[in-house]
């Protein structure tokens, strides 16, 4: 992309950011909508509602009681887990829940729920990670894992991750091979998928085509950033933004696929060191993991572009229990929302 781009010098001043709600339990997901409220997953089994002026309003899944988790560690593992969130066309929430394994949609008001998938080609889906509904009203949707505890997954590289489609013919898998996957975004003109490798510690891409299917397959940015990758988000100008989950880092890839680390939370600490290098000489354990996190945010998953200008960077995190917020220097891709005259 032509001319000079924004990011450049860019560091984000911790003093600088701020933050909006309170007692939030795995603020991992953030919506943003043009009114300015937030809509945030909330680990309790539902979609925690905020206020541009701060109120919240807790919306809980109206179905079958969930299992509890019974300590720090497991309410990772067990229960339910609303993680990825996007707008349905009629506003309603659909949310890939990690803990219950399958696509859901939540009905905004009443927070009645039900299954849209948890099978595929018969068998059971798996850890639904993210989900994202395209300007064609598809929903893209990943699996990180078959294997039940993903914590055991994210110790080891495991390449059994996929990326699933639903359309008028059905879901179906439309690449797969993936080390962990995680967010997917499509970028502007919808003419390749970005899909996050968290255990590949790489960002990849793929072409869509006319009908969903996917090639020319490519990393984009570094082969290895050196840490688990969660959330990504484009901004205006090309950028591809992301956060570095459990070392806690911020960055953005430039269109030219160059690295720039824009905030670090975690400084070389040495938990973040002890569990990156475990990873590598594969014997990382659920110790290692919870041994890490940030101050600001802990366990950064999330970036969500928002406010009236949409240069307002939300942070979603997994430990986090309010969401941090900063501006940024340049405007982030508009969001697909919902239309209110369509049901």
């Amino acid at each position: 992309m032509a001319g000079v781009n924004p990011i450049d010098g860019f560091q984000i001043d911790p003093a600088a950011i701020k933050t909006i709600g309170k007692d939030l339990q795995r603020p991992e997901c953030i919506l943003a909508e043009p009114d300015g409220s937030l809509w945030s997953a909330d680990a309790r089994g539902g979609v925690m509602h905020i206020q541009p002026d701060g109120s919240q309003n807790f919306v809980g899944q109206q179905q079958a009681s969930f299992e509890k988790a019974s300590d720090e560690a497991s309410k990772f593992t067990e229960g339910t887990l609303p993680n990825g969130l996007a707008f349905a066309r009629n506003g309603d929430i659909l949310i890939s829940n990690f803990g219950t394994d399958r696509l859901e949609v939540m009905d905004r008001e009443t927070g009645a729920t039900r299954v849209l998938h948890d099978t595929i080609n018969g068998k059971p889906i798996g850890k639904v990670n993210f989900v994202l509904r395209d300007s064609k009203d598809r929903i893209w949707l990943t699996v990180s894992t078959v294997v039940r505890n993903w914590m055991e997954s994210v110790a080891s590289l495991r390449e059994d991750g996929f990326v699933a489609l639903a359309d008028e013919n059905g879901l179906r898998i439309v690449a797969d091979g993936f080390a962990f996957t995680n967010e997917i975004r499509l970028d502007e003109k919808e003419e390749w998928l970005y899909v996050v490798e968290t255990t590949g510690m790489k960002i990849t891409r793929l072409r869509v085509g006319y009908d969903g299917s996917l090639s020319n397959r490519e990393v984009f940015g570094p082969e290895s950033h050196g840490a688990f990758i969660d959330g990504i988000a484009f901004d205006a100008f090309g950028n591809l933004w992301g956060t570095h989950v459990m070392t806690d880092r911020i960055f953005a890839i430039t269109p030219d696929g160059d690295l720039r680390i824009m905030l670090d939370d975690d400084n070389g600490s040495a938990a973040g060191k002890a569990l990156l290098d475990a990873f590598a000489n594969g014997n990382a354990t659920p110790d290692h993991m919870m041994a890490c996190g940030g101050r600001i945010a802990p366990w950064m998953a999330s970036v969500t572009f928002g406010g009236p200008d949409l240069s307002t960077v939300f942070i979603g995190s997994l430990r986090g229990t309010t969401i941090p917020h900063f501006k940024a220097p340049v405007a982030g891709l508009p969001m697909v929302h919902w239309n209110e005259n369509q049901g």
